[in-house]
């Protein structure tokens, strides 16, 4: 039996079907799904997921419940009869014995006898089993607390199927405030307070307010800002006395007789409505946080970040009243454990994996291990550079006007030098109208600052008390300031100090502020005015009380602030801040500590270095973790190299600076002690595509599928066995060579090499020695010249050959520094020299020699459905799937080897699904289909170091650029008619893509003397210079047709850049790259190659970072990188349709086209017109 209950008639608001639905003009929504929504939940979280959810939610028993056909009903109403709230009052009372609570409303929602839901495959154990729970949200003016109400037998159930998960899945009974922030937009502060069977089962046996199957919360005021209040009162053998079943009646029986009824203003819904109702709520107003003995029915789990109740009042709407059937009441089972103290075995989860849990008398503790630094929730490593990012939400007023500019979800990133307490904010999106006003507003930067300054021995920063788990309120009193339109780009705010004031779980501050305005000089004078405002600020926090012999915090500390610089950049909207912070006593303290390098930033440690101060000025640096070196240089550690089995099996390791994640090959995932565990799947599984199977290594065997969820595995030629343990076959016993050669035996394969006195390839040899190569016979001659005994000559400059005898690529001068690219004779390229300490990327035109023995196919493997990236290594080409943005790194597969060529370049029609590519060894340019099948030369004449190559997948064109001829030309897709587009002012041309659907052609210049990005049309005409300031070495370019953004890769600034033409402004997207060679873009995200790491690297452009690295299983140089699309973008040129009724070539123009004849052609069969 309910406590509270009505009869079913009139005015009832009920549901059945599972459609959500917002009403006009309301707070609350009611679910099927057992929960109480504090907005309309999204649709994508229309079924219960993982929790929290993003929305605010209270949930007696969220879970995938079923009240279709008859299976069950929801009731709910607002009521604010004396009864009712008197009765809610009571209960709240006997929780909470020291709070007095007068509620002015409730609102009860009862789910009466609903169904788990039980997907495709029905349980016979649930068949006919029913639950029946209710919730009461009561409010007054102050709070507000949320009543749980279980009968006996009321919970016949405690798991139901999840549509998302497809299995099943206990019910949850929790709370979330749903995702909050000002700075970082994060998940507010939830509690889970059972999730488990056996806490699930003990709802309707015990209590946490005396009275069995009664659970009572506070919700609403600002204790609860970092999470529920549960009651903490024991359930007594005694406790159900006093409710025999007379009391209990004369108490709880509320007649429609006995309540005033109104009913809503929406119309109650008819079988086939959507589910979800709204009724109006109230959020409490902010009151003194009051102290709460902790006590849930299970140990809760917690994660508290940003969030603070609304100080408003919503309006009510009249009350309804739901009539609901009586539940008979069965004998009471008075059985609880008393010991609600949560433990360490129940929240390890919560303190960082950096951090030590300790138990206490009255709770746990997190704290931070050595060499790591936060409140124990959230821990770093000292020392160690840091990035914050989230969202700025406010409004200002400027100048005189009485309309304030809003911010709503402005992008904030900061970038803070942690041993410096050096901090970089850049909030973007900032209008012109406001941008300049905010200069002067330096602590909207210095609230970064706080977080990270320089800790003084003995004082701590915001980010050691309180993580990132913090609520900041700011009150600006400023004069209104008009600059008469003379604004300022930048400025200079004097030095400042601020005296932060700590209490217990709350922190505030105020100060008054200066700064200064020079207006334009004016007959040889410059004005100045000093303008003043006041700044507040209250930080509230969560902070672990339980452990008393943690030192206390001083009641004073004192921030410091100098180097203050701000800048407001017009073109990009953005508004930058830069100061450098440290945390101490009052300046009345001892001079001579405030002067220790540590604190004043002078030190000289490394960026990833933490500096440890000593008596008077000494210091130590000292690196952090995750690093090692001397202090002042430190190196990141590979975690992965060092520790090879470090995340255990059928894992993948990636390292990190300064640390390594661990992720789960396919078809496995975490289990909960963390390690990799196979996933359970009914369906067929393909062991050869998961990698799930047990053949031997993809070097030594093949795995062959051979349908449902059978495999066989074969050893690859060249070495025996079963196919799950293979040998290598010793091809040199006996010897395949020459009599007169050496044999080495090799993986799978073998080679042959004449013996000194004979020449040939190994397998043939006569007598006679190897002909020198051009380069050492160089190298001899001039070495000889200089005396083969003496050192050569300062100034002398002697060629680099590689181990086959070849010009390495690379020159450099011994003597002046200088580095330049030579071709296969020798022969410096125009355009190459770099200045000391820079290194040109230059190619090898030489194809690596080719070991004779077993054949790898050269045929291509058919590529999956979806979308790839393609890119190239020596020897190969390599495909890496994609889902969504994110590269499956696990499947990733060669596509193609060639190992006789150098593959420089990569296209891709997405018409015939076709990878064009360039080859620097023969030279020429090849295809192949995706689809399976032998590669084809297209082009072999005339070339001399064909790099970059695009496509027009509308105009049916290949164009390709060539560094050693210096010029850019056009085919059609198979090689023919030929025509040179450029050939003069070009000087190593690389990076070329196309726009198809507005007929440009963009190709980049890595000229060191004269470095740019150019445009054209792509008939040639129009040739205009992009870029050219700020340009080091333009290496690869991407164009992505759907944002119509052009990018580049920069080997020289280290840089990715975008633009969009036609746009003066240039947005550098993130600096710091190591060595990058090709770009290609999808979505929001470019992927570009690097040399130096040998990789592929995810950048995502909405964030300017990098999200992700894949380091291929051959580690050597990558080159070209292009997206082959699943289909192609929509849009046509004047090409698409019968070739623009052109003869031969039809170039795209924007809006045109023009007709084109191939060059050295002959005859009257061509004509050109525009």
């Amino acid at each position: 039996m309910f406590i509270f209950e009505t009869e079913r008639g009139r005015g009832q608001r009920e549901r059945e079907t599972q459609n959500p639905k917002q009403a006009p003009g309301s707070e609350l929504s009611v679910t099927t799904n057992g929960i109480i929504a504090m907005s309309e939940p999204p649709a994508k979280e229309s079924s219960p997921g993982l929790f929290p959810p993003t929305f605010g939610v209270v949930a007696p028993f969220l879970a995938d419940l079923d009240t279709t056909d008859g299976f069950g009903k929801v009731y709910y109403r607002e009521d604010l009869s004396p009864s009712v709230t008197r009765l809610a009052a009571e209960c709240v009372q006997r929780g909470f014995p020291e709070i007095s609570f007068q509620p002015s409303s409730a609102v009860v929602v009862t789910w009466e006898s609903v169904a788990p839901y039980q997907g495709p495959s029905k349980d016979p154990a649930q068949e006919g089993k029913r639950n029946t729970f209710q919730a009461v949200l009561a409010s007054s003016d102050s709070s507000s607390y949320a009543i749980f109400l279980y009968p006996e037998d009321g919970l016949q159930f405690d798991t139901t199927f999840s549509k998302k998960d497809e299995t099943q899945v206990p019910a949850v009974v929790a709370f979330s405030q749903g995702v909050q922030g000002f700075i970082w937009k994060s998940d507010g502060a939830y509690n889970i307070f059972a999730n488990d069977r056996e806490s699930i089962g003990n709802l309707a046996k015990s209590s946490n307010s005396g009275q069995q199957g009664v659970w009572v919360f506070e919700i609403g005021s600002p204790a609860t800002a970092s999470g529920v209040v549960p009651s903490d009162v024991s359930l007594g053998l005694d406790d159900g006395a006093e409710y025999d079943d007379e009391d209990y009646d004369s108490v709880t029986h509320l007649g429609l007789e006995d309540v005033g009824t109104t009913s809503f203003p929406h119309e109650a819904p008819r079988s086939g409505d959507p589910s979800m109702h709204s009724v109006p709520w109230v959020l409490s107003p902010r009151r003194l946080p009051t102290e709460r003995p902790p006590g849930p029915p299970g140990p809760p789990t917690e994660r508290t970040r940003s969030f603070q109740l609304p100080g408003e009042r919503f309006h009510q709407q009249h009350p309804q009243v739901i009539d609901v059937d009586e539940v008979e009441e069965t004998g009471v089972v008075f059985s609880y454990n008393t010991d609600s103290r949560q433990t360490c075995a129940n929240n390890r989860h919560q303190c960082s994996v950096h951090a030590e849990c300790r138990d206490f008398a009255t709770g746990f503790c997190c704290s931070c291990v050595a060499g790591y630094t936060g409140n124990g929730r959230q821990c770093v490593a000292e020392g160690s550079p840091q990035r914050v990012n989230g969202k700025v939400k406010g409004r200002i007023l400027v100048g005189n006007s009485p309309v304030p500019i809003v911010f709503e979800n402005t992008d904030l990133h900061s970038y803070v030098v942690m041993n410096h307490g050096r901090s970089y904010t850049a909030i973007s999106t900032i209008p012109e109208t406001v941008g300049y006003s905010l200069l002067p507003l330096a602590p909207v930067g210095g609230i970064i600052g706080w977080m990270f300054a320089v800790e003084q021995d003995g004082f701590k920063n915001g980010f050691s008390i309180t993580g990132n788990s913090s609520q900041t309120s700011v009150f600006i009193g400023h004069r209104g300031i008009w600059l008469g339109g003379r604004f300022l780009s930048s400025g200079h705010s004097e030095p400042y100090t601020e005296l932060y004031h700590y209490s217990p779980g709350v922190i505030t501050s105020s100060s008054t502020r200066e700064y200064t305005v020079m207006e334009p000089e004016q007959d040889g004078a410059a004005p100045s005015t000093i303008y003043t405002y006041q700044w507040r600020q209250t930080i509230t926090f969560q902070e672990c009380a339980h452990d008393t012999s943690r030192p206390a915090l001083p009641n004073t500390q004192q921030l410091s602030v100098d180097s203050v610089f701000v800048l407001y950049n017009q073109e990009e909207s953005i508004l930058r801040y830069a100061l450098s912070n440290s945390i101490g006593p009052v300046k009345d303290g001892s001079p001579d500590a405030l002067q220790n390098p540590c604190y004043i930033g002078t030190h000289g440690c490394d960026t990833n270095a933490a500096c440890r101060p000593g008596p008077g000025v000494q210091f130590a640096c000292e690196c952090s973790i995750g690093f090692r070196g001397d202090g002042r240089t430190c190196s990141d550690i590979d975690e992965c190299s060092e520790q090879p089995s470090v995340c255990g099996s059928h894992a993948i390791c990636n390292n990190h600076p300064g640390t390594f994640r661990c992720e789960c090959v396919e078809g496995y995932q975490f289990s909960e002690e963390g390690t990799c565990v196979a996933v359970v799947d009914q369906r067929p599984i393909n062991y050869c595509t998961t990698g799930l199977h047990d053949c031997d290594i993809p070097q030594r065997a093949q795995c062959i599928y051979m349908g449902g969820s059978s495999y066989t595995c074969s050893c690859l030629p060249g070495f025996s066995g079963d196919g799950r343990a293979c040998q290598d076959v010793d091809e040199c016993q006996p010897s395949q060579c020459h009599p007169d050669a050496f044999c080495y035996n090799t993986p799978g394969s073998f080679t042959c090499q004449c013996k000194p006195g004979y020449r040939g390839d190994g397998f043939h040899c006569v007598p006679g020695e190897m002909e020198k190569t051009r380069c050492q016979l160089e190298r001899e001659h001039i070495l000889g010249a200089a005396g083969a005994a003496d050192p050569p000559r300062p100034g002398l400059f002697v060629p680099e050959c590689d181990e086959h005898g070849h010009y390495v690529p690379t020159q450099c001068h011994g003597s002046t520094g200088y580095c330049w690219c030579v071709d296969r004779d020798g022969r410096e390229l125009e355009g190459t020299r770099t200045r000391p300490g820079m290194s040109p990327p230059c190619l090898s035109t030489v194809a690596p020699p080719i070991h004779h023995g077993p054949s790898v196919p050269t045929a291509v493997i058919p590529l999956p459905p979806g979308t790839h990236l393609l890119f190239a290594q020596t020897g190969k080409i390599e495909r890496l799937p994609l889902e969504g943005s994110t590269m499956q790194k696990s499947e990733a597969k060669t596509l193609l080897h060639a190992p006789d060529k150098v593959i420089i370049g990569l296209a891709f029609d997405c018409v015939d699904k076709m990878v064009y590519w360039t080859d620097i060894s023969e030279p020429s340019i090849g295809r192949a289909s995706l689809h399976g099948g032998e590669p084809t030369t297209i082009i072999r004449q005339d070339l001399g170091s064909p790099e970059g190559i695009a496509l027009d997948h509308l105009g049916r064109n290949i164009f390709w650029t060539d560094s050693h001829l210096d010029r850019i030309e056009v085919a059609k897709l198979d090689g023919t008619q030929r025509r040179v587009l450029f050939e003069t002012d070009l000087v190593n041309p690389r990076g070329i893509v196309t726009d198809s659907v507005r007929g440009n052609l963009y190709w980049t210049n890595w000229n060191r003397e004269s470095p740019k990005i150019e445009t054209s049309y792509m008939d040639g005409t129009n040739r205009r210079v992009l870029v050219q300031d700020d340009l080091g070495l333009p290496n690869g370019l991407t164009f992505d047709a759907y944002s119509a953004q052009l990018c580049w890769v920069d080997a020289g600034t280290s840089r990715v850049e975008c633009l969009k033409p036609g746009q003066p402004s240039r947005r550098k997207v993130l600096e710091g790259l190591q060595y990058p060679f090709a770009v290609t873009s999808y979505g929001k995200h470019l992927y570009y190659t690097d040399w130096k790491m040998s990789s592929v690297v995810a950048v995502d452009l909405a964030i300017s970072k990098g999200t992700d690295t894949f380091h291929p299983h051959k580690q050597t140089r990558l080159y070209g990188v292009t997206t082959a699309l699943s289909q192609c973008p929509q849009g046509h040129n004047y090409c698409s349709v019968n070739n623009g009724g052109c003869t031969h070539l039809c170039l795209a123009t924007p809006g045109s086209r023009t007709c084109r004849c191939p060059d050295n052609t002959l005859g009257v069969d061509c004509i050109e017109q525009k």
